[in-house]
């Protein structure tokens, strides 16, 4: 058997073991409580105890496992403290690390891909990977002008293995549900295996890559790094150094956690509508902070990585986010309803009440009414279990309400975002933000809305 296939079995047997252990704990937990421990106690010594498992499975494995251990990540700080704590390491490892491709394979791909001559491309080339991810791994080198490069192989039979353990994940996305409040396993699966083929075509990358690197030159806060050369399955860029952020997240000052908080929101908005591409993968990993921002070496900018997913938006972010965003903050219950009705956020067969929806919604968007909002994993923790808890009307109107396909991604993105915030603790001014950048948050000037038309 090829090492290939025999890797693909283990990885199987090894996913295939988690519903047995998660099934054999929950019994474990029903014997608990017979002998009459609490079944809140019961209930959270289970939760850690099936993520213990989860993230050690996940973070053993290439492939699919790891892309959902990577988005999962971010949802850390809904999780209560007491379950968080034991394993949040275990998921930080998840966005930095998995185990190399040996050396033989690396040299096979780049000598199918770029030629037999390959090595004359480089000045250098590290044999031992710099970073590794969920369908490919990054060595560093030295472009043959001098340039120092990153250079992205991606891992034979990585769609394969992506769709494979997806699908089996899938499978038992209801056991794992528990493991975030409020949050449903199961679509974010299939949004994973929808994106897959995408994340493989290194092409796709590069223009994405490209695009925001071109926009982003000079930026005095955001930093993409050139495309260099690209083939099937191998992709070269420009390397960037700086700070990543799972160690802002685990080892950085306050200054340090605000500054990327602020630029990973003004990214986050700002991308959209200088490209017209929403980079839809904002975990950790794909940050650094790079000194010598605006305000000289002790400041800072934000690195970019990894163009693999993104939501392509020619005109930007929806205006009905800024629209019904500014018209919830205003009171206007009977405006968003309507809005959120024409938008198939609420389907024409359901009847809700505009006053119980704002309800809903006003604690969400708690960070856009004030000058500036400290993200804490204790307010995530409380939203998470505002719209978790059965008893709660949240729990109940949420039910109700629809997410319409081309707000998916967009809504994972924001949630994934809002999640990096509240794990960096940092205070952000996010409703400057979405004056500047987010489409239908400021009310047009009715005289630049004439003169547009005059113009035209």
């Amino acid at each position: 058997m090829s090492d290939l296939p025999r890797k693909a079995v283990t990885r199987t047997a090894k996913l295939a073991a988690l519903p047995l252990g998660i099934a054999g704990r929950a019994t474990w937990g029903f014997g608990k409580r017979i002998v009459g421990e609490s079944a809140e106690l019961v209930g959270r010594e289970l939760q850690q105890r099936t993520a213990e498992q989860l993230f050690k499975v996940l973070g053993e494995l290439k492939g699919g496992a790891m892309k959902f251990g990577q988005a999962l990540s971010v949802f850390e700080s809904a999780l209560p403290e007491e379950v968080a704590g034991p394993y949040r390491a275990a998921l930080t490892k998840l966005q930095e690390a998995a185990p190399p491709m040996p050396t033989r394979t690396v040299h096979a791909v780049l000598e199918e891909r770029l030629g037999e001559d390959w090595h004359e491309l480089f000045l250098e080339f590290e044999d031992k990977p710099a970073a590794a991810a969920s369908i490919g791994q990054v060595h560093r080198g030295v472009w043959h002008d001098g340039r120092e490069v990153a250079v992205k192989v991606q891992y034979p039979g990585a769609g394969e293995a992506l769709l494979s353990d997806l699908t089996q994940l899938s499978r038992f996305s209801r056991l794992l549900g528990p493991l975030i409040p409020g949050m449903d396993i199961k679509p974010l699966i299939a949004e994973l295996k929808d994106r897959v083929s995408e994340e493989l075509d290194y092409d796709l990358e590069a223009q994405a890559q490209q695009a925001h690197a071109e926009e982003f030159t000079d930026d005095p806060d955001v930093v993409v790094p050139l495309v260099v050369h690209q083939s099937d399955q191998v992709l070269v860029t420009e390397w960037m150094d700086g700070i990543p952020l799972s160690e802002i997240i685990s080892d950085g000052t306050q200054e340090q956690r605000d500054r990327a908080g602020q630029l990973l929101a003004r990214f986050l908005f700002s991308g959209p509508a200088r490209t017209g591409l929403l980079h839809a993968d904002p975990h950790p990993g794909n940050f650094r902070l790079l000194p010598g921002g605006p305000e000289g070496e002790d400041d800072w900018r934000l690195g970019v990585l990894d163009f693999g997913t993104v939501d392509r938006l020619p005109g930007g972010l929806p205006a009905t986010i800024g629209e019904s965003l500014r018209m919830t903050l205003d009171g206007e219950a009977e405006a968003v309803y309507e809005l959120l009705c024409a938008e198939g956020f609420v389907k024409e067969t359901i009847e809700l009440d505009p006053d119980a929806v704002m309800d809903y919604l006003l604690p969400i968007i708690e960070p856009a009414q004030v000058e500036e909002f400290t993200f804490t994993r204790g307010w995530m923790r409380s939203q998470a279990a505002r719209v978790a808890d059965p008893r709660s009307p949240a729990y109940q109107l949420g039910k109700q309400l629809n997410l319409p396909p081309s707000y998916l991604l967009i809504h994972r993105v924001t949630l994934s975002t809002i999640g990096v915030l509240c794990q960096l603790g940092a205070t952000v001014r996010l409703r400057e933000e979405l004056e500047e950048w987010l489409p239908g948050f400021v009310p047009e000037d009715p005289v630049d809305g004439e003169a547009a038309v005059a113009e035209a």
